[in-house]
């Protein structure tokens, strides 16, 4: 019979580094969002989406949740394609909800970023 406990540590520190990775996420996306939100104001589906990675890293809500809330900031970011700084920034902000549900999604956040602040003129 073997022991689990060993892996119990482990566990909790990846899954705390998952969280950090989606709270760092978040703020790199927030970084970006007024490139979104001054093209389309009453959208506010990828401002939802950073705040569903920061609710999930803090326990409040389960996976299922932020992948809806990032599903819902991509569909904003298709809706806004012929804004590319906006696009974007939509994108980075997806990107961070995911995070909850594959940490790696976390680099296409500041990928995404850049290239908001690239197509706002503003450089990476």
């Amino acid at each position: 019979m073997t022991d689990d406990r060993s892996a119990e540590p482990k566990k909790d520190a990846s899954l705390q580094g998952h969280k950090s990775r989606a709270l760092e996420a978040a703020d790199c996306a927030e970084r970006v969002l007024a490139l979104f939100e001054s093209q389309f104001p009453n959208d506010d589906r990828p401002r939802k989406a950073i705040e569903a990675a920061r609710a999930w890293a803090r326990g409040e809500i389960r996976v299922g949740a932020a992948r809806t809330a990032a599903l819902d900031a991509h569909a904003a970011a298709r809706e806004a394609a012929t804004h590319p700084a906006a696009c974007a920034a939509a994108r980075a902000a997806g990107h961070a909800a995911a995070t909850a549900h594959v940490a790696t999604h976390a680099r296409a956040v500041r990928l995404y970023a850049d290239k908001a602040r690239a197509a706002a003129g503003r450089g990476a």
